[in-house]
């Protein structure tokens, strides 16, 4: 493919997106393909002579969209959103077009220099403390990683190094696996299961929290694992807060876990991943709250801030804790500015060597929507959840799990596990959307999550009655047209 086919395969790729996003609700939002449907369809062996655009194209419709799940449906309300906005699409095609790995300064100054620039606005956008924006001659900045999971690795590991040094420059005689048979971290019972991943990964064990009635970590069950683990030798080392879990978006009292992590010199890391990008409204900033306490924060803009896949953005206030853990120096990476103190070299601060010019889509995003308009998209989301949340407490069949803080509601029939069970199966199986459960105090729970750039309330409003169908039915299969008293534990009430 020259530049001139390129040219036009190009408009007609953008026209393919553009017709897909545009009639993407009239496509079944959940594939029924059943698992190994895809190898049938394809050679064994890769094309020993090259293939047209217009057969690639034909496949794309015949094999891949039949088992494409269509995330951005406005009939997709499982999981947490994606973010996907066309300013970013454009970005992301001028990144593969640059095609630089970013790996250090030299290597592609402008990479660099707009990452760093770009997570110092965004950090602005967020209220960050000054301590964690690099500015001119900060101490600390932010960085792109791939995912909230590598973050909290990467926060963990360097965590470890640094309580390792310190307890080596007390005590020498001190060995590394005497330290690391030691080491605990601590996260809420509701936090992701990412954060257990990082401390099998980091080799220490990892805690849970109890939580409240409201599903956060407080002060009080925090402090007692602490004391319990101390009189018994461990050395407590790393806190993970979460604010929005993944189960139901509850928050973890910063305002009572920073003052103990700064007191005990516990290294505190805030993951947000999904609420994060509200935190740019002012009427939700106050969930943010006691991040001064934090020596690191995380969220993903590519959940809720109309910036694809992939880009999650990690500040540090002492950016020497991350290169400090991570900095390897081979010559053939060495060049003349990195000792300078004018530059940073991100590949001191991530696991991977290489990486994408990602902020080009944070760059096209704020610019093209600019403050305001990501501010209008959040405000709307949580109005959606609201408005899906009034409709499930008109119908006395139904119960509400949770507080409905964000753009996630947290609801059941009022009856046993199974009876929720065989409620979402049914939804599911009849492919008009789609959602996926949780476990809240071992109850069987369904969420409903405002997911797609695209969705308006009469798209929930169309999904609740489905739910509501589907509710009828299964009542009527199982005999339990008259459900008993909720067993959830006490229904939060409307705000």
């Amino acid at each position: 493919m020259n530049a001139s086919e390129f040219r036009r395969r190009g408009k007609e790729m953008v026209d393919y997106v553009a017709d897909y996003l545009e009639g993407i609700e009239g496509r079944q939002v959940f594939p029924d393909v059943d698992p190994g449907y895809l190898r049938p369809l394809i050679p064994t062996t890769a094309p020993q002579e090259p293939e047209t655009f217009e057969a690639i194209i034909e496949d794309v419709e015949k094999i891949i969209m039949p088992g494409v799940t269509h995330w951005h449906s406005p009939y997709f309300f499982a999981y947490f959103p994606t973010a996907s906005s066309y300013p970013a699409m454009l970005a992301d095609m001028l990144c593969g077009a640059i095609g630089c790995i970013g790996f250090s300064w030299a290597a592609s100054p402008a990479c660099t220099e707009l990452e760093t620039v770009m997570m110092d606005w965004l950090g602005k956008m967020l209220q960050l403390p000054e301590a964690f924006l690099a500015g001119e001659a900060g101490e600390g900045g932010g960085v792109i990683q791939g995912t909230a999971s590598e973050a909290t690795l990467v926060a963990l590991l360097a965590a470890r190094t640094k309580v390792t040094r310190r307890l080596q420059a007390a005590s020498p005689e001190l060995t590394q696996a005497a330290i690391m048979e030691k080491l605990v971290a601590y996260a809420s019972d509701q936090a992701h299961s990412s954060v257990e991943k990082a401390g099998l990964i980091g080799g220490v064990r990892l805690k849970a929290i109890p939580s409240d009635g409201k599903f956060a970590m407080r002060a009080s069950a925090l402090q007692e694992a602490l004391e319990r683990d101390k009189a018994a030798g461990l050395i407590p080392f790393f806190v993970v807060a979460t604010l929005g879990t993944t189960s139901c978006c509850s928050f973890d009292n910063l305002l009572e876990v920073g003052p103990i992590c700064h007191k005990e010199g516990l290294w505190l890391h805030v993951d947000a991943a999904y609420a994060g990008s509200a935190f740019i409204c002012p009427e939700f900033r106050h969930l943010l709250n006691g991040v001064e306490f934090a020596d690191s924060f995380n969220f993903n803009p590519h959940k809720w801030l109309l910036v694809n896949f992939d880009c999650s953005a990690m500040w540090v206030k002492k950016r020497t804790d991350l290169t400090g853990a991570f900095r390897l120096d081979p010559v053939y990476l060495r060049h003349s500015h990195q000792d300078s103190g004018l530059i940073t070299d991100y590949r001191h601060w991530q696991l991977p060597l290489g990486r994408r010019f990602r902020s080009l889509k944070m760059w096209f995003v704020f610019r093209m929507y600019g403050v305001k308009g990501l501010q209008a998209y959040i405000r709307k989301h949580v109005q959606l959840s609201h408005a899906f949340e009034a409709l499930v407490r008109q119908d006395t069949r139904f119960e509400i799990c949770a507080e409905v803080i964000l753009g996630l509601v947290c609801f059941r029939l009022k009856g046993s596990n199974k009876l929720n069970e065989a409620l979402l199966e049914s939804i599911n199986s009849a492919k008009k959307i789609h959602l996926v459960p949780c476990s809240l105090r071992d109850q069987f729970v369904l969420r409903f999550a405002i997911c797609s750039r695209t969705v308006e309330l009469a798209h929930v409003q169309l999904a609740w009655e489905h739910i509501q169908e589907m509710a009828a039915t299964v009542l009527r299969a199982q005999g339990e047209e008259k459900a008993g008293k909720p067993p959830c534990g006490a229904e939060f009430p409307p705000p």
